[in-house]
């Protein structure tokens, strides 16, 4: 077996195989009161924010138990996120204005930040809120463009992307932590600290114990290295100058999986397909994320595809495997030798039982590997067997978007968005 190393541009850090996840707790200090009652959160969303960090802190804080709104401050509830994600908020700005919530937290993106910071409402929400001793938060260019220009990081340690650290040293004192909590005031730095920045909200919420329980089944990294080691057998040439890719979405998929591969794999210019199974174009997402796909799959299965890769999530995987033109699609991606993959329960509940993985080694989400009749490298967090990409779950799935980057495009391209992407210790 060949093993790909994607080494960083320092001080970029991918991540090496492990066996197991095992949490490392973050240094934050949580109330027994607060760990055992019920948490609301509001996370704002405007055309140009970033879709990663929106939907991670979403996803983990619902994983949490949190009740999360997701609002507009746009004139209308469907938002235009970087990479051409489309995401269905669930209320308008102003309908929360009079609602009480014990976090909000600021998404980055641009320039989705400079309208999350013009918009009126928010900032007098986020002032009161923050006078009120309540937990608040930023990632990304949030923490400079937003909560500095409202004078709330004053005197306070903070962090944010690196390019904005001279705007954000004018209204705070800058750190280059990937997650710094002064305070009530959390910062973060970029996509690549997202998963982080979300877990240690759930840790200031409802205690570490919580935030260990929640992060396990995501698959995080447990450490940060220098490098990730994608483990690949039968080595083929993917190379594409310009790849088309379709990204089937279904009721029940896991949004965090979609929307890195999405964001990844378009910051790297390939031209992704976003089809919904289901026979409208909004799905929603596990954790009641509401994404907008391009187009249904009827129509995107007219067409021919450099690769196929399916998110995870139980039900959106039930929903591919019932899919018999996705199935179809698959079998003839395989047939014709072309490049087809899964991540968490779809290598499982999907490639499998449909025969998609005959003669192939794969991984899953930790629980599903039982399913697959070859358990022999199921420990890799991403693989690679020729033409077949497989993946763990919502903590692999940056790995395994740079991964194709790194198939179709070569390795420094993989390089270059990781850490743009801050994907690294620093």
């Amino acid at each position: 077996m060949a093993l790909r190393h994607l080494t960083s541009l320092s001080p970029v850090t991918l991540c090496s195989l492990r066996r197991r996840f095992t949490h490392k707790p973050f240094s934050l200090s949580v109330s027994a009161s607060m760990a055992s009652s019920f948490r609301k959160a509001l996370v704002p969303i405007a055309h140009g924010t970033e879709p990663m960090e929106a939907v991670i802190t979403i996803d983990v804080l619902r994983r949490a138990g949190a009740d999360v709104t997701v609002a507009s401050v746009e004139k209308q509830l469907q938002v235009d996120a970087c990479q051409g994600v489309k995401i269905l908020a669930d209320a308008l700005i102003s309908d929360c204005a009079d609602t009480g919530f014990d976090l909000i937290s600021l998404p980055g993106g641009m320039p989705g930040a400079a309208t999350l910071r013009d918009c009126g409402i928010l900032e007098s929400m986020v002032k009161m809120h923050a006078a009120d001793g309540k937990l608040y938060a930023a990632i990304c260019a949030a923490p400079a463009v937003a909560l500095g220009s409202w004078g709330l990081l004053k005197g306070l340690k903070a962090t944010c992307y690196p390019s904005l650290m001279e705007q954000l040293s004018s209204t705070a004192t800058t750190v280059e932590s990937r997650v710094q909590q002064d305070g009530k005031a959390v910062t973060s730095r970029g996509p690549g600290t997202a998963m982080e920045f979300s877990v240690s909200l759930v840790e200031q919420l409802y205690g570490k114990e919580k935030a260990d329980e929640v992060s396990g089944p995501l698959v995080m990294r447990s450490n940060l290295k220098d490098e990730f080691i994608m483990a690949e057998l039968n080595p083929m040439d993917w190379n594409c100058d310009n790849p088309q890719i379709l990204v089937p979405i279904a009721n029940g998929t896991e949004e965090m999986e979609a929307v890195i591969i999405i964001d990844v794999l378009r910051r790297a210019k390939a031209k992704v397909v976003v089809a919904s199974v289901e026979d409208k174009l909004e799905i929603v997402a596990s954790r009641k994320v509401k994404l907008v796909a391009d187009v249904l799959l009827d129509e995107a299965v007219k067409h021919s595809y450099d690769l196929v890769v399916l998110p995870g999530g139980l039900g959106g995987a039930k929903a591919f495997a019932s899919s018999e033109k996705l199935v179809n699609l698959l079998k003839k991606q395989r047939e014709s030798n072309k490049p087809y993959g899964a991540i968490c329960a779809s290598p499982a509940l999907v490639l499998e039982p449909h025969g998609l993985l005959k003669g192939k080694k794969a991984t899953a989400f930790p629980a599903m590997c039982s399913k697959l009749s070859d358990q022999s490298e199921v420990e890799n967090r991403v693989l690679v067997d020729g033409n077949l990409i497989t993946s763990r779950g919502p903590g692999t799935s940056m790995e395994f978007a740079l991964a194709i980057v790194e198939k179709f495009f070569g390795h420094g391209k993989a390089q270059e968005l990781a850490k743009v992407m801050l994907f690294s210790s620093q």
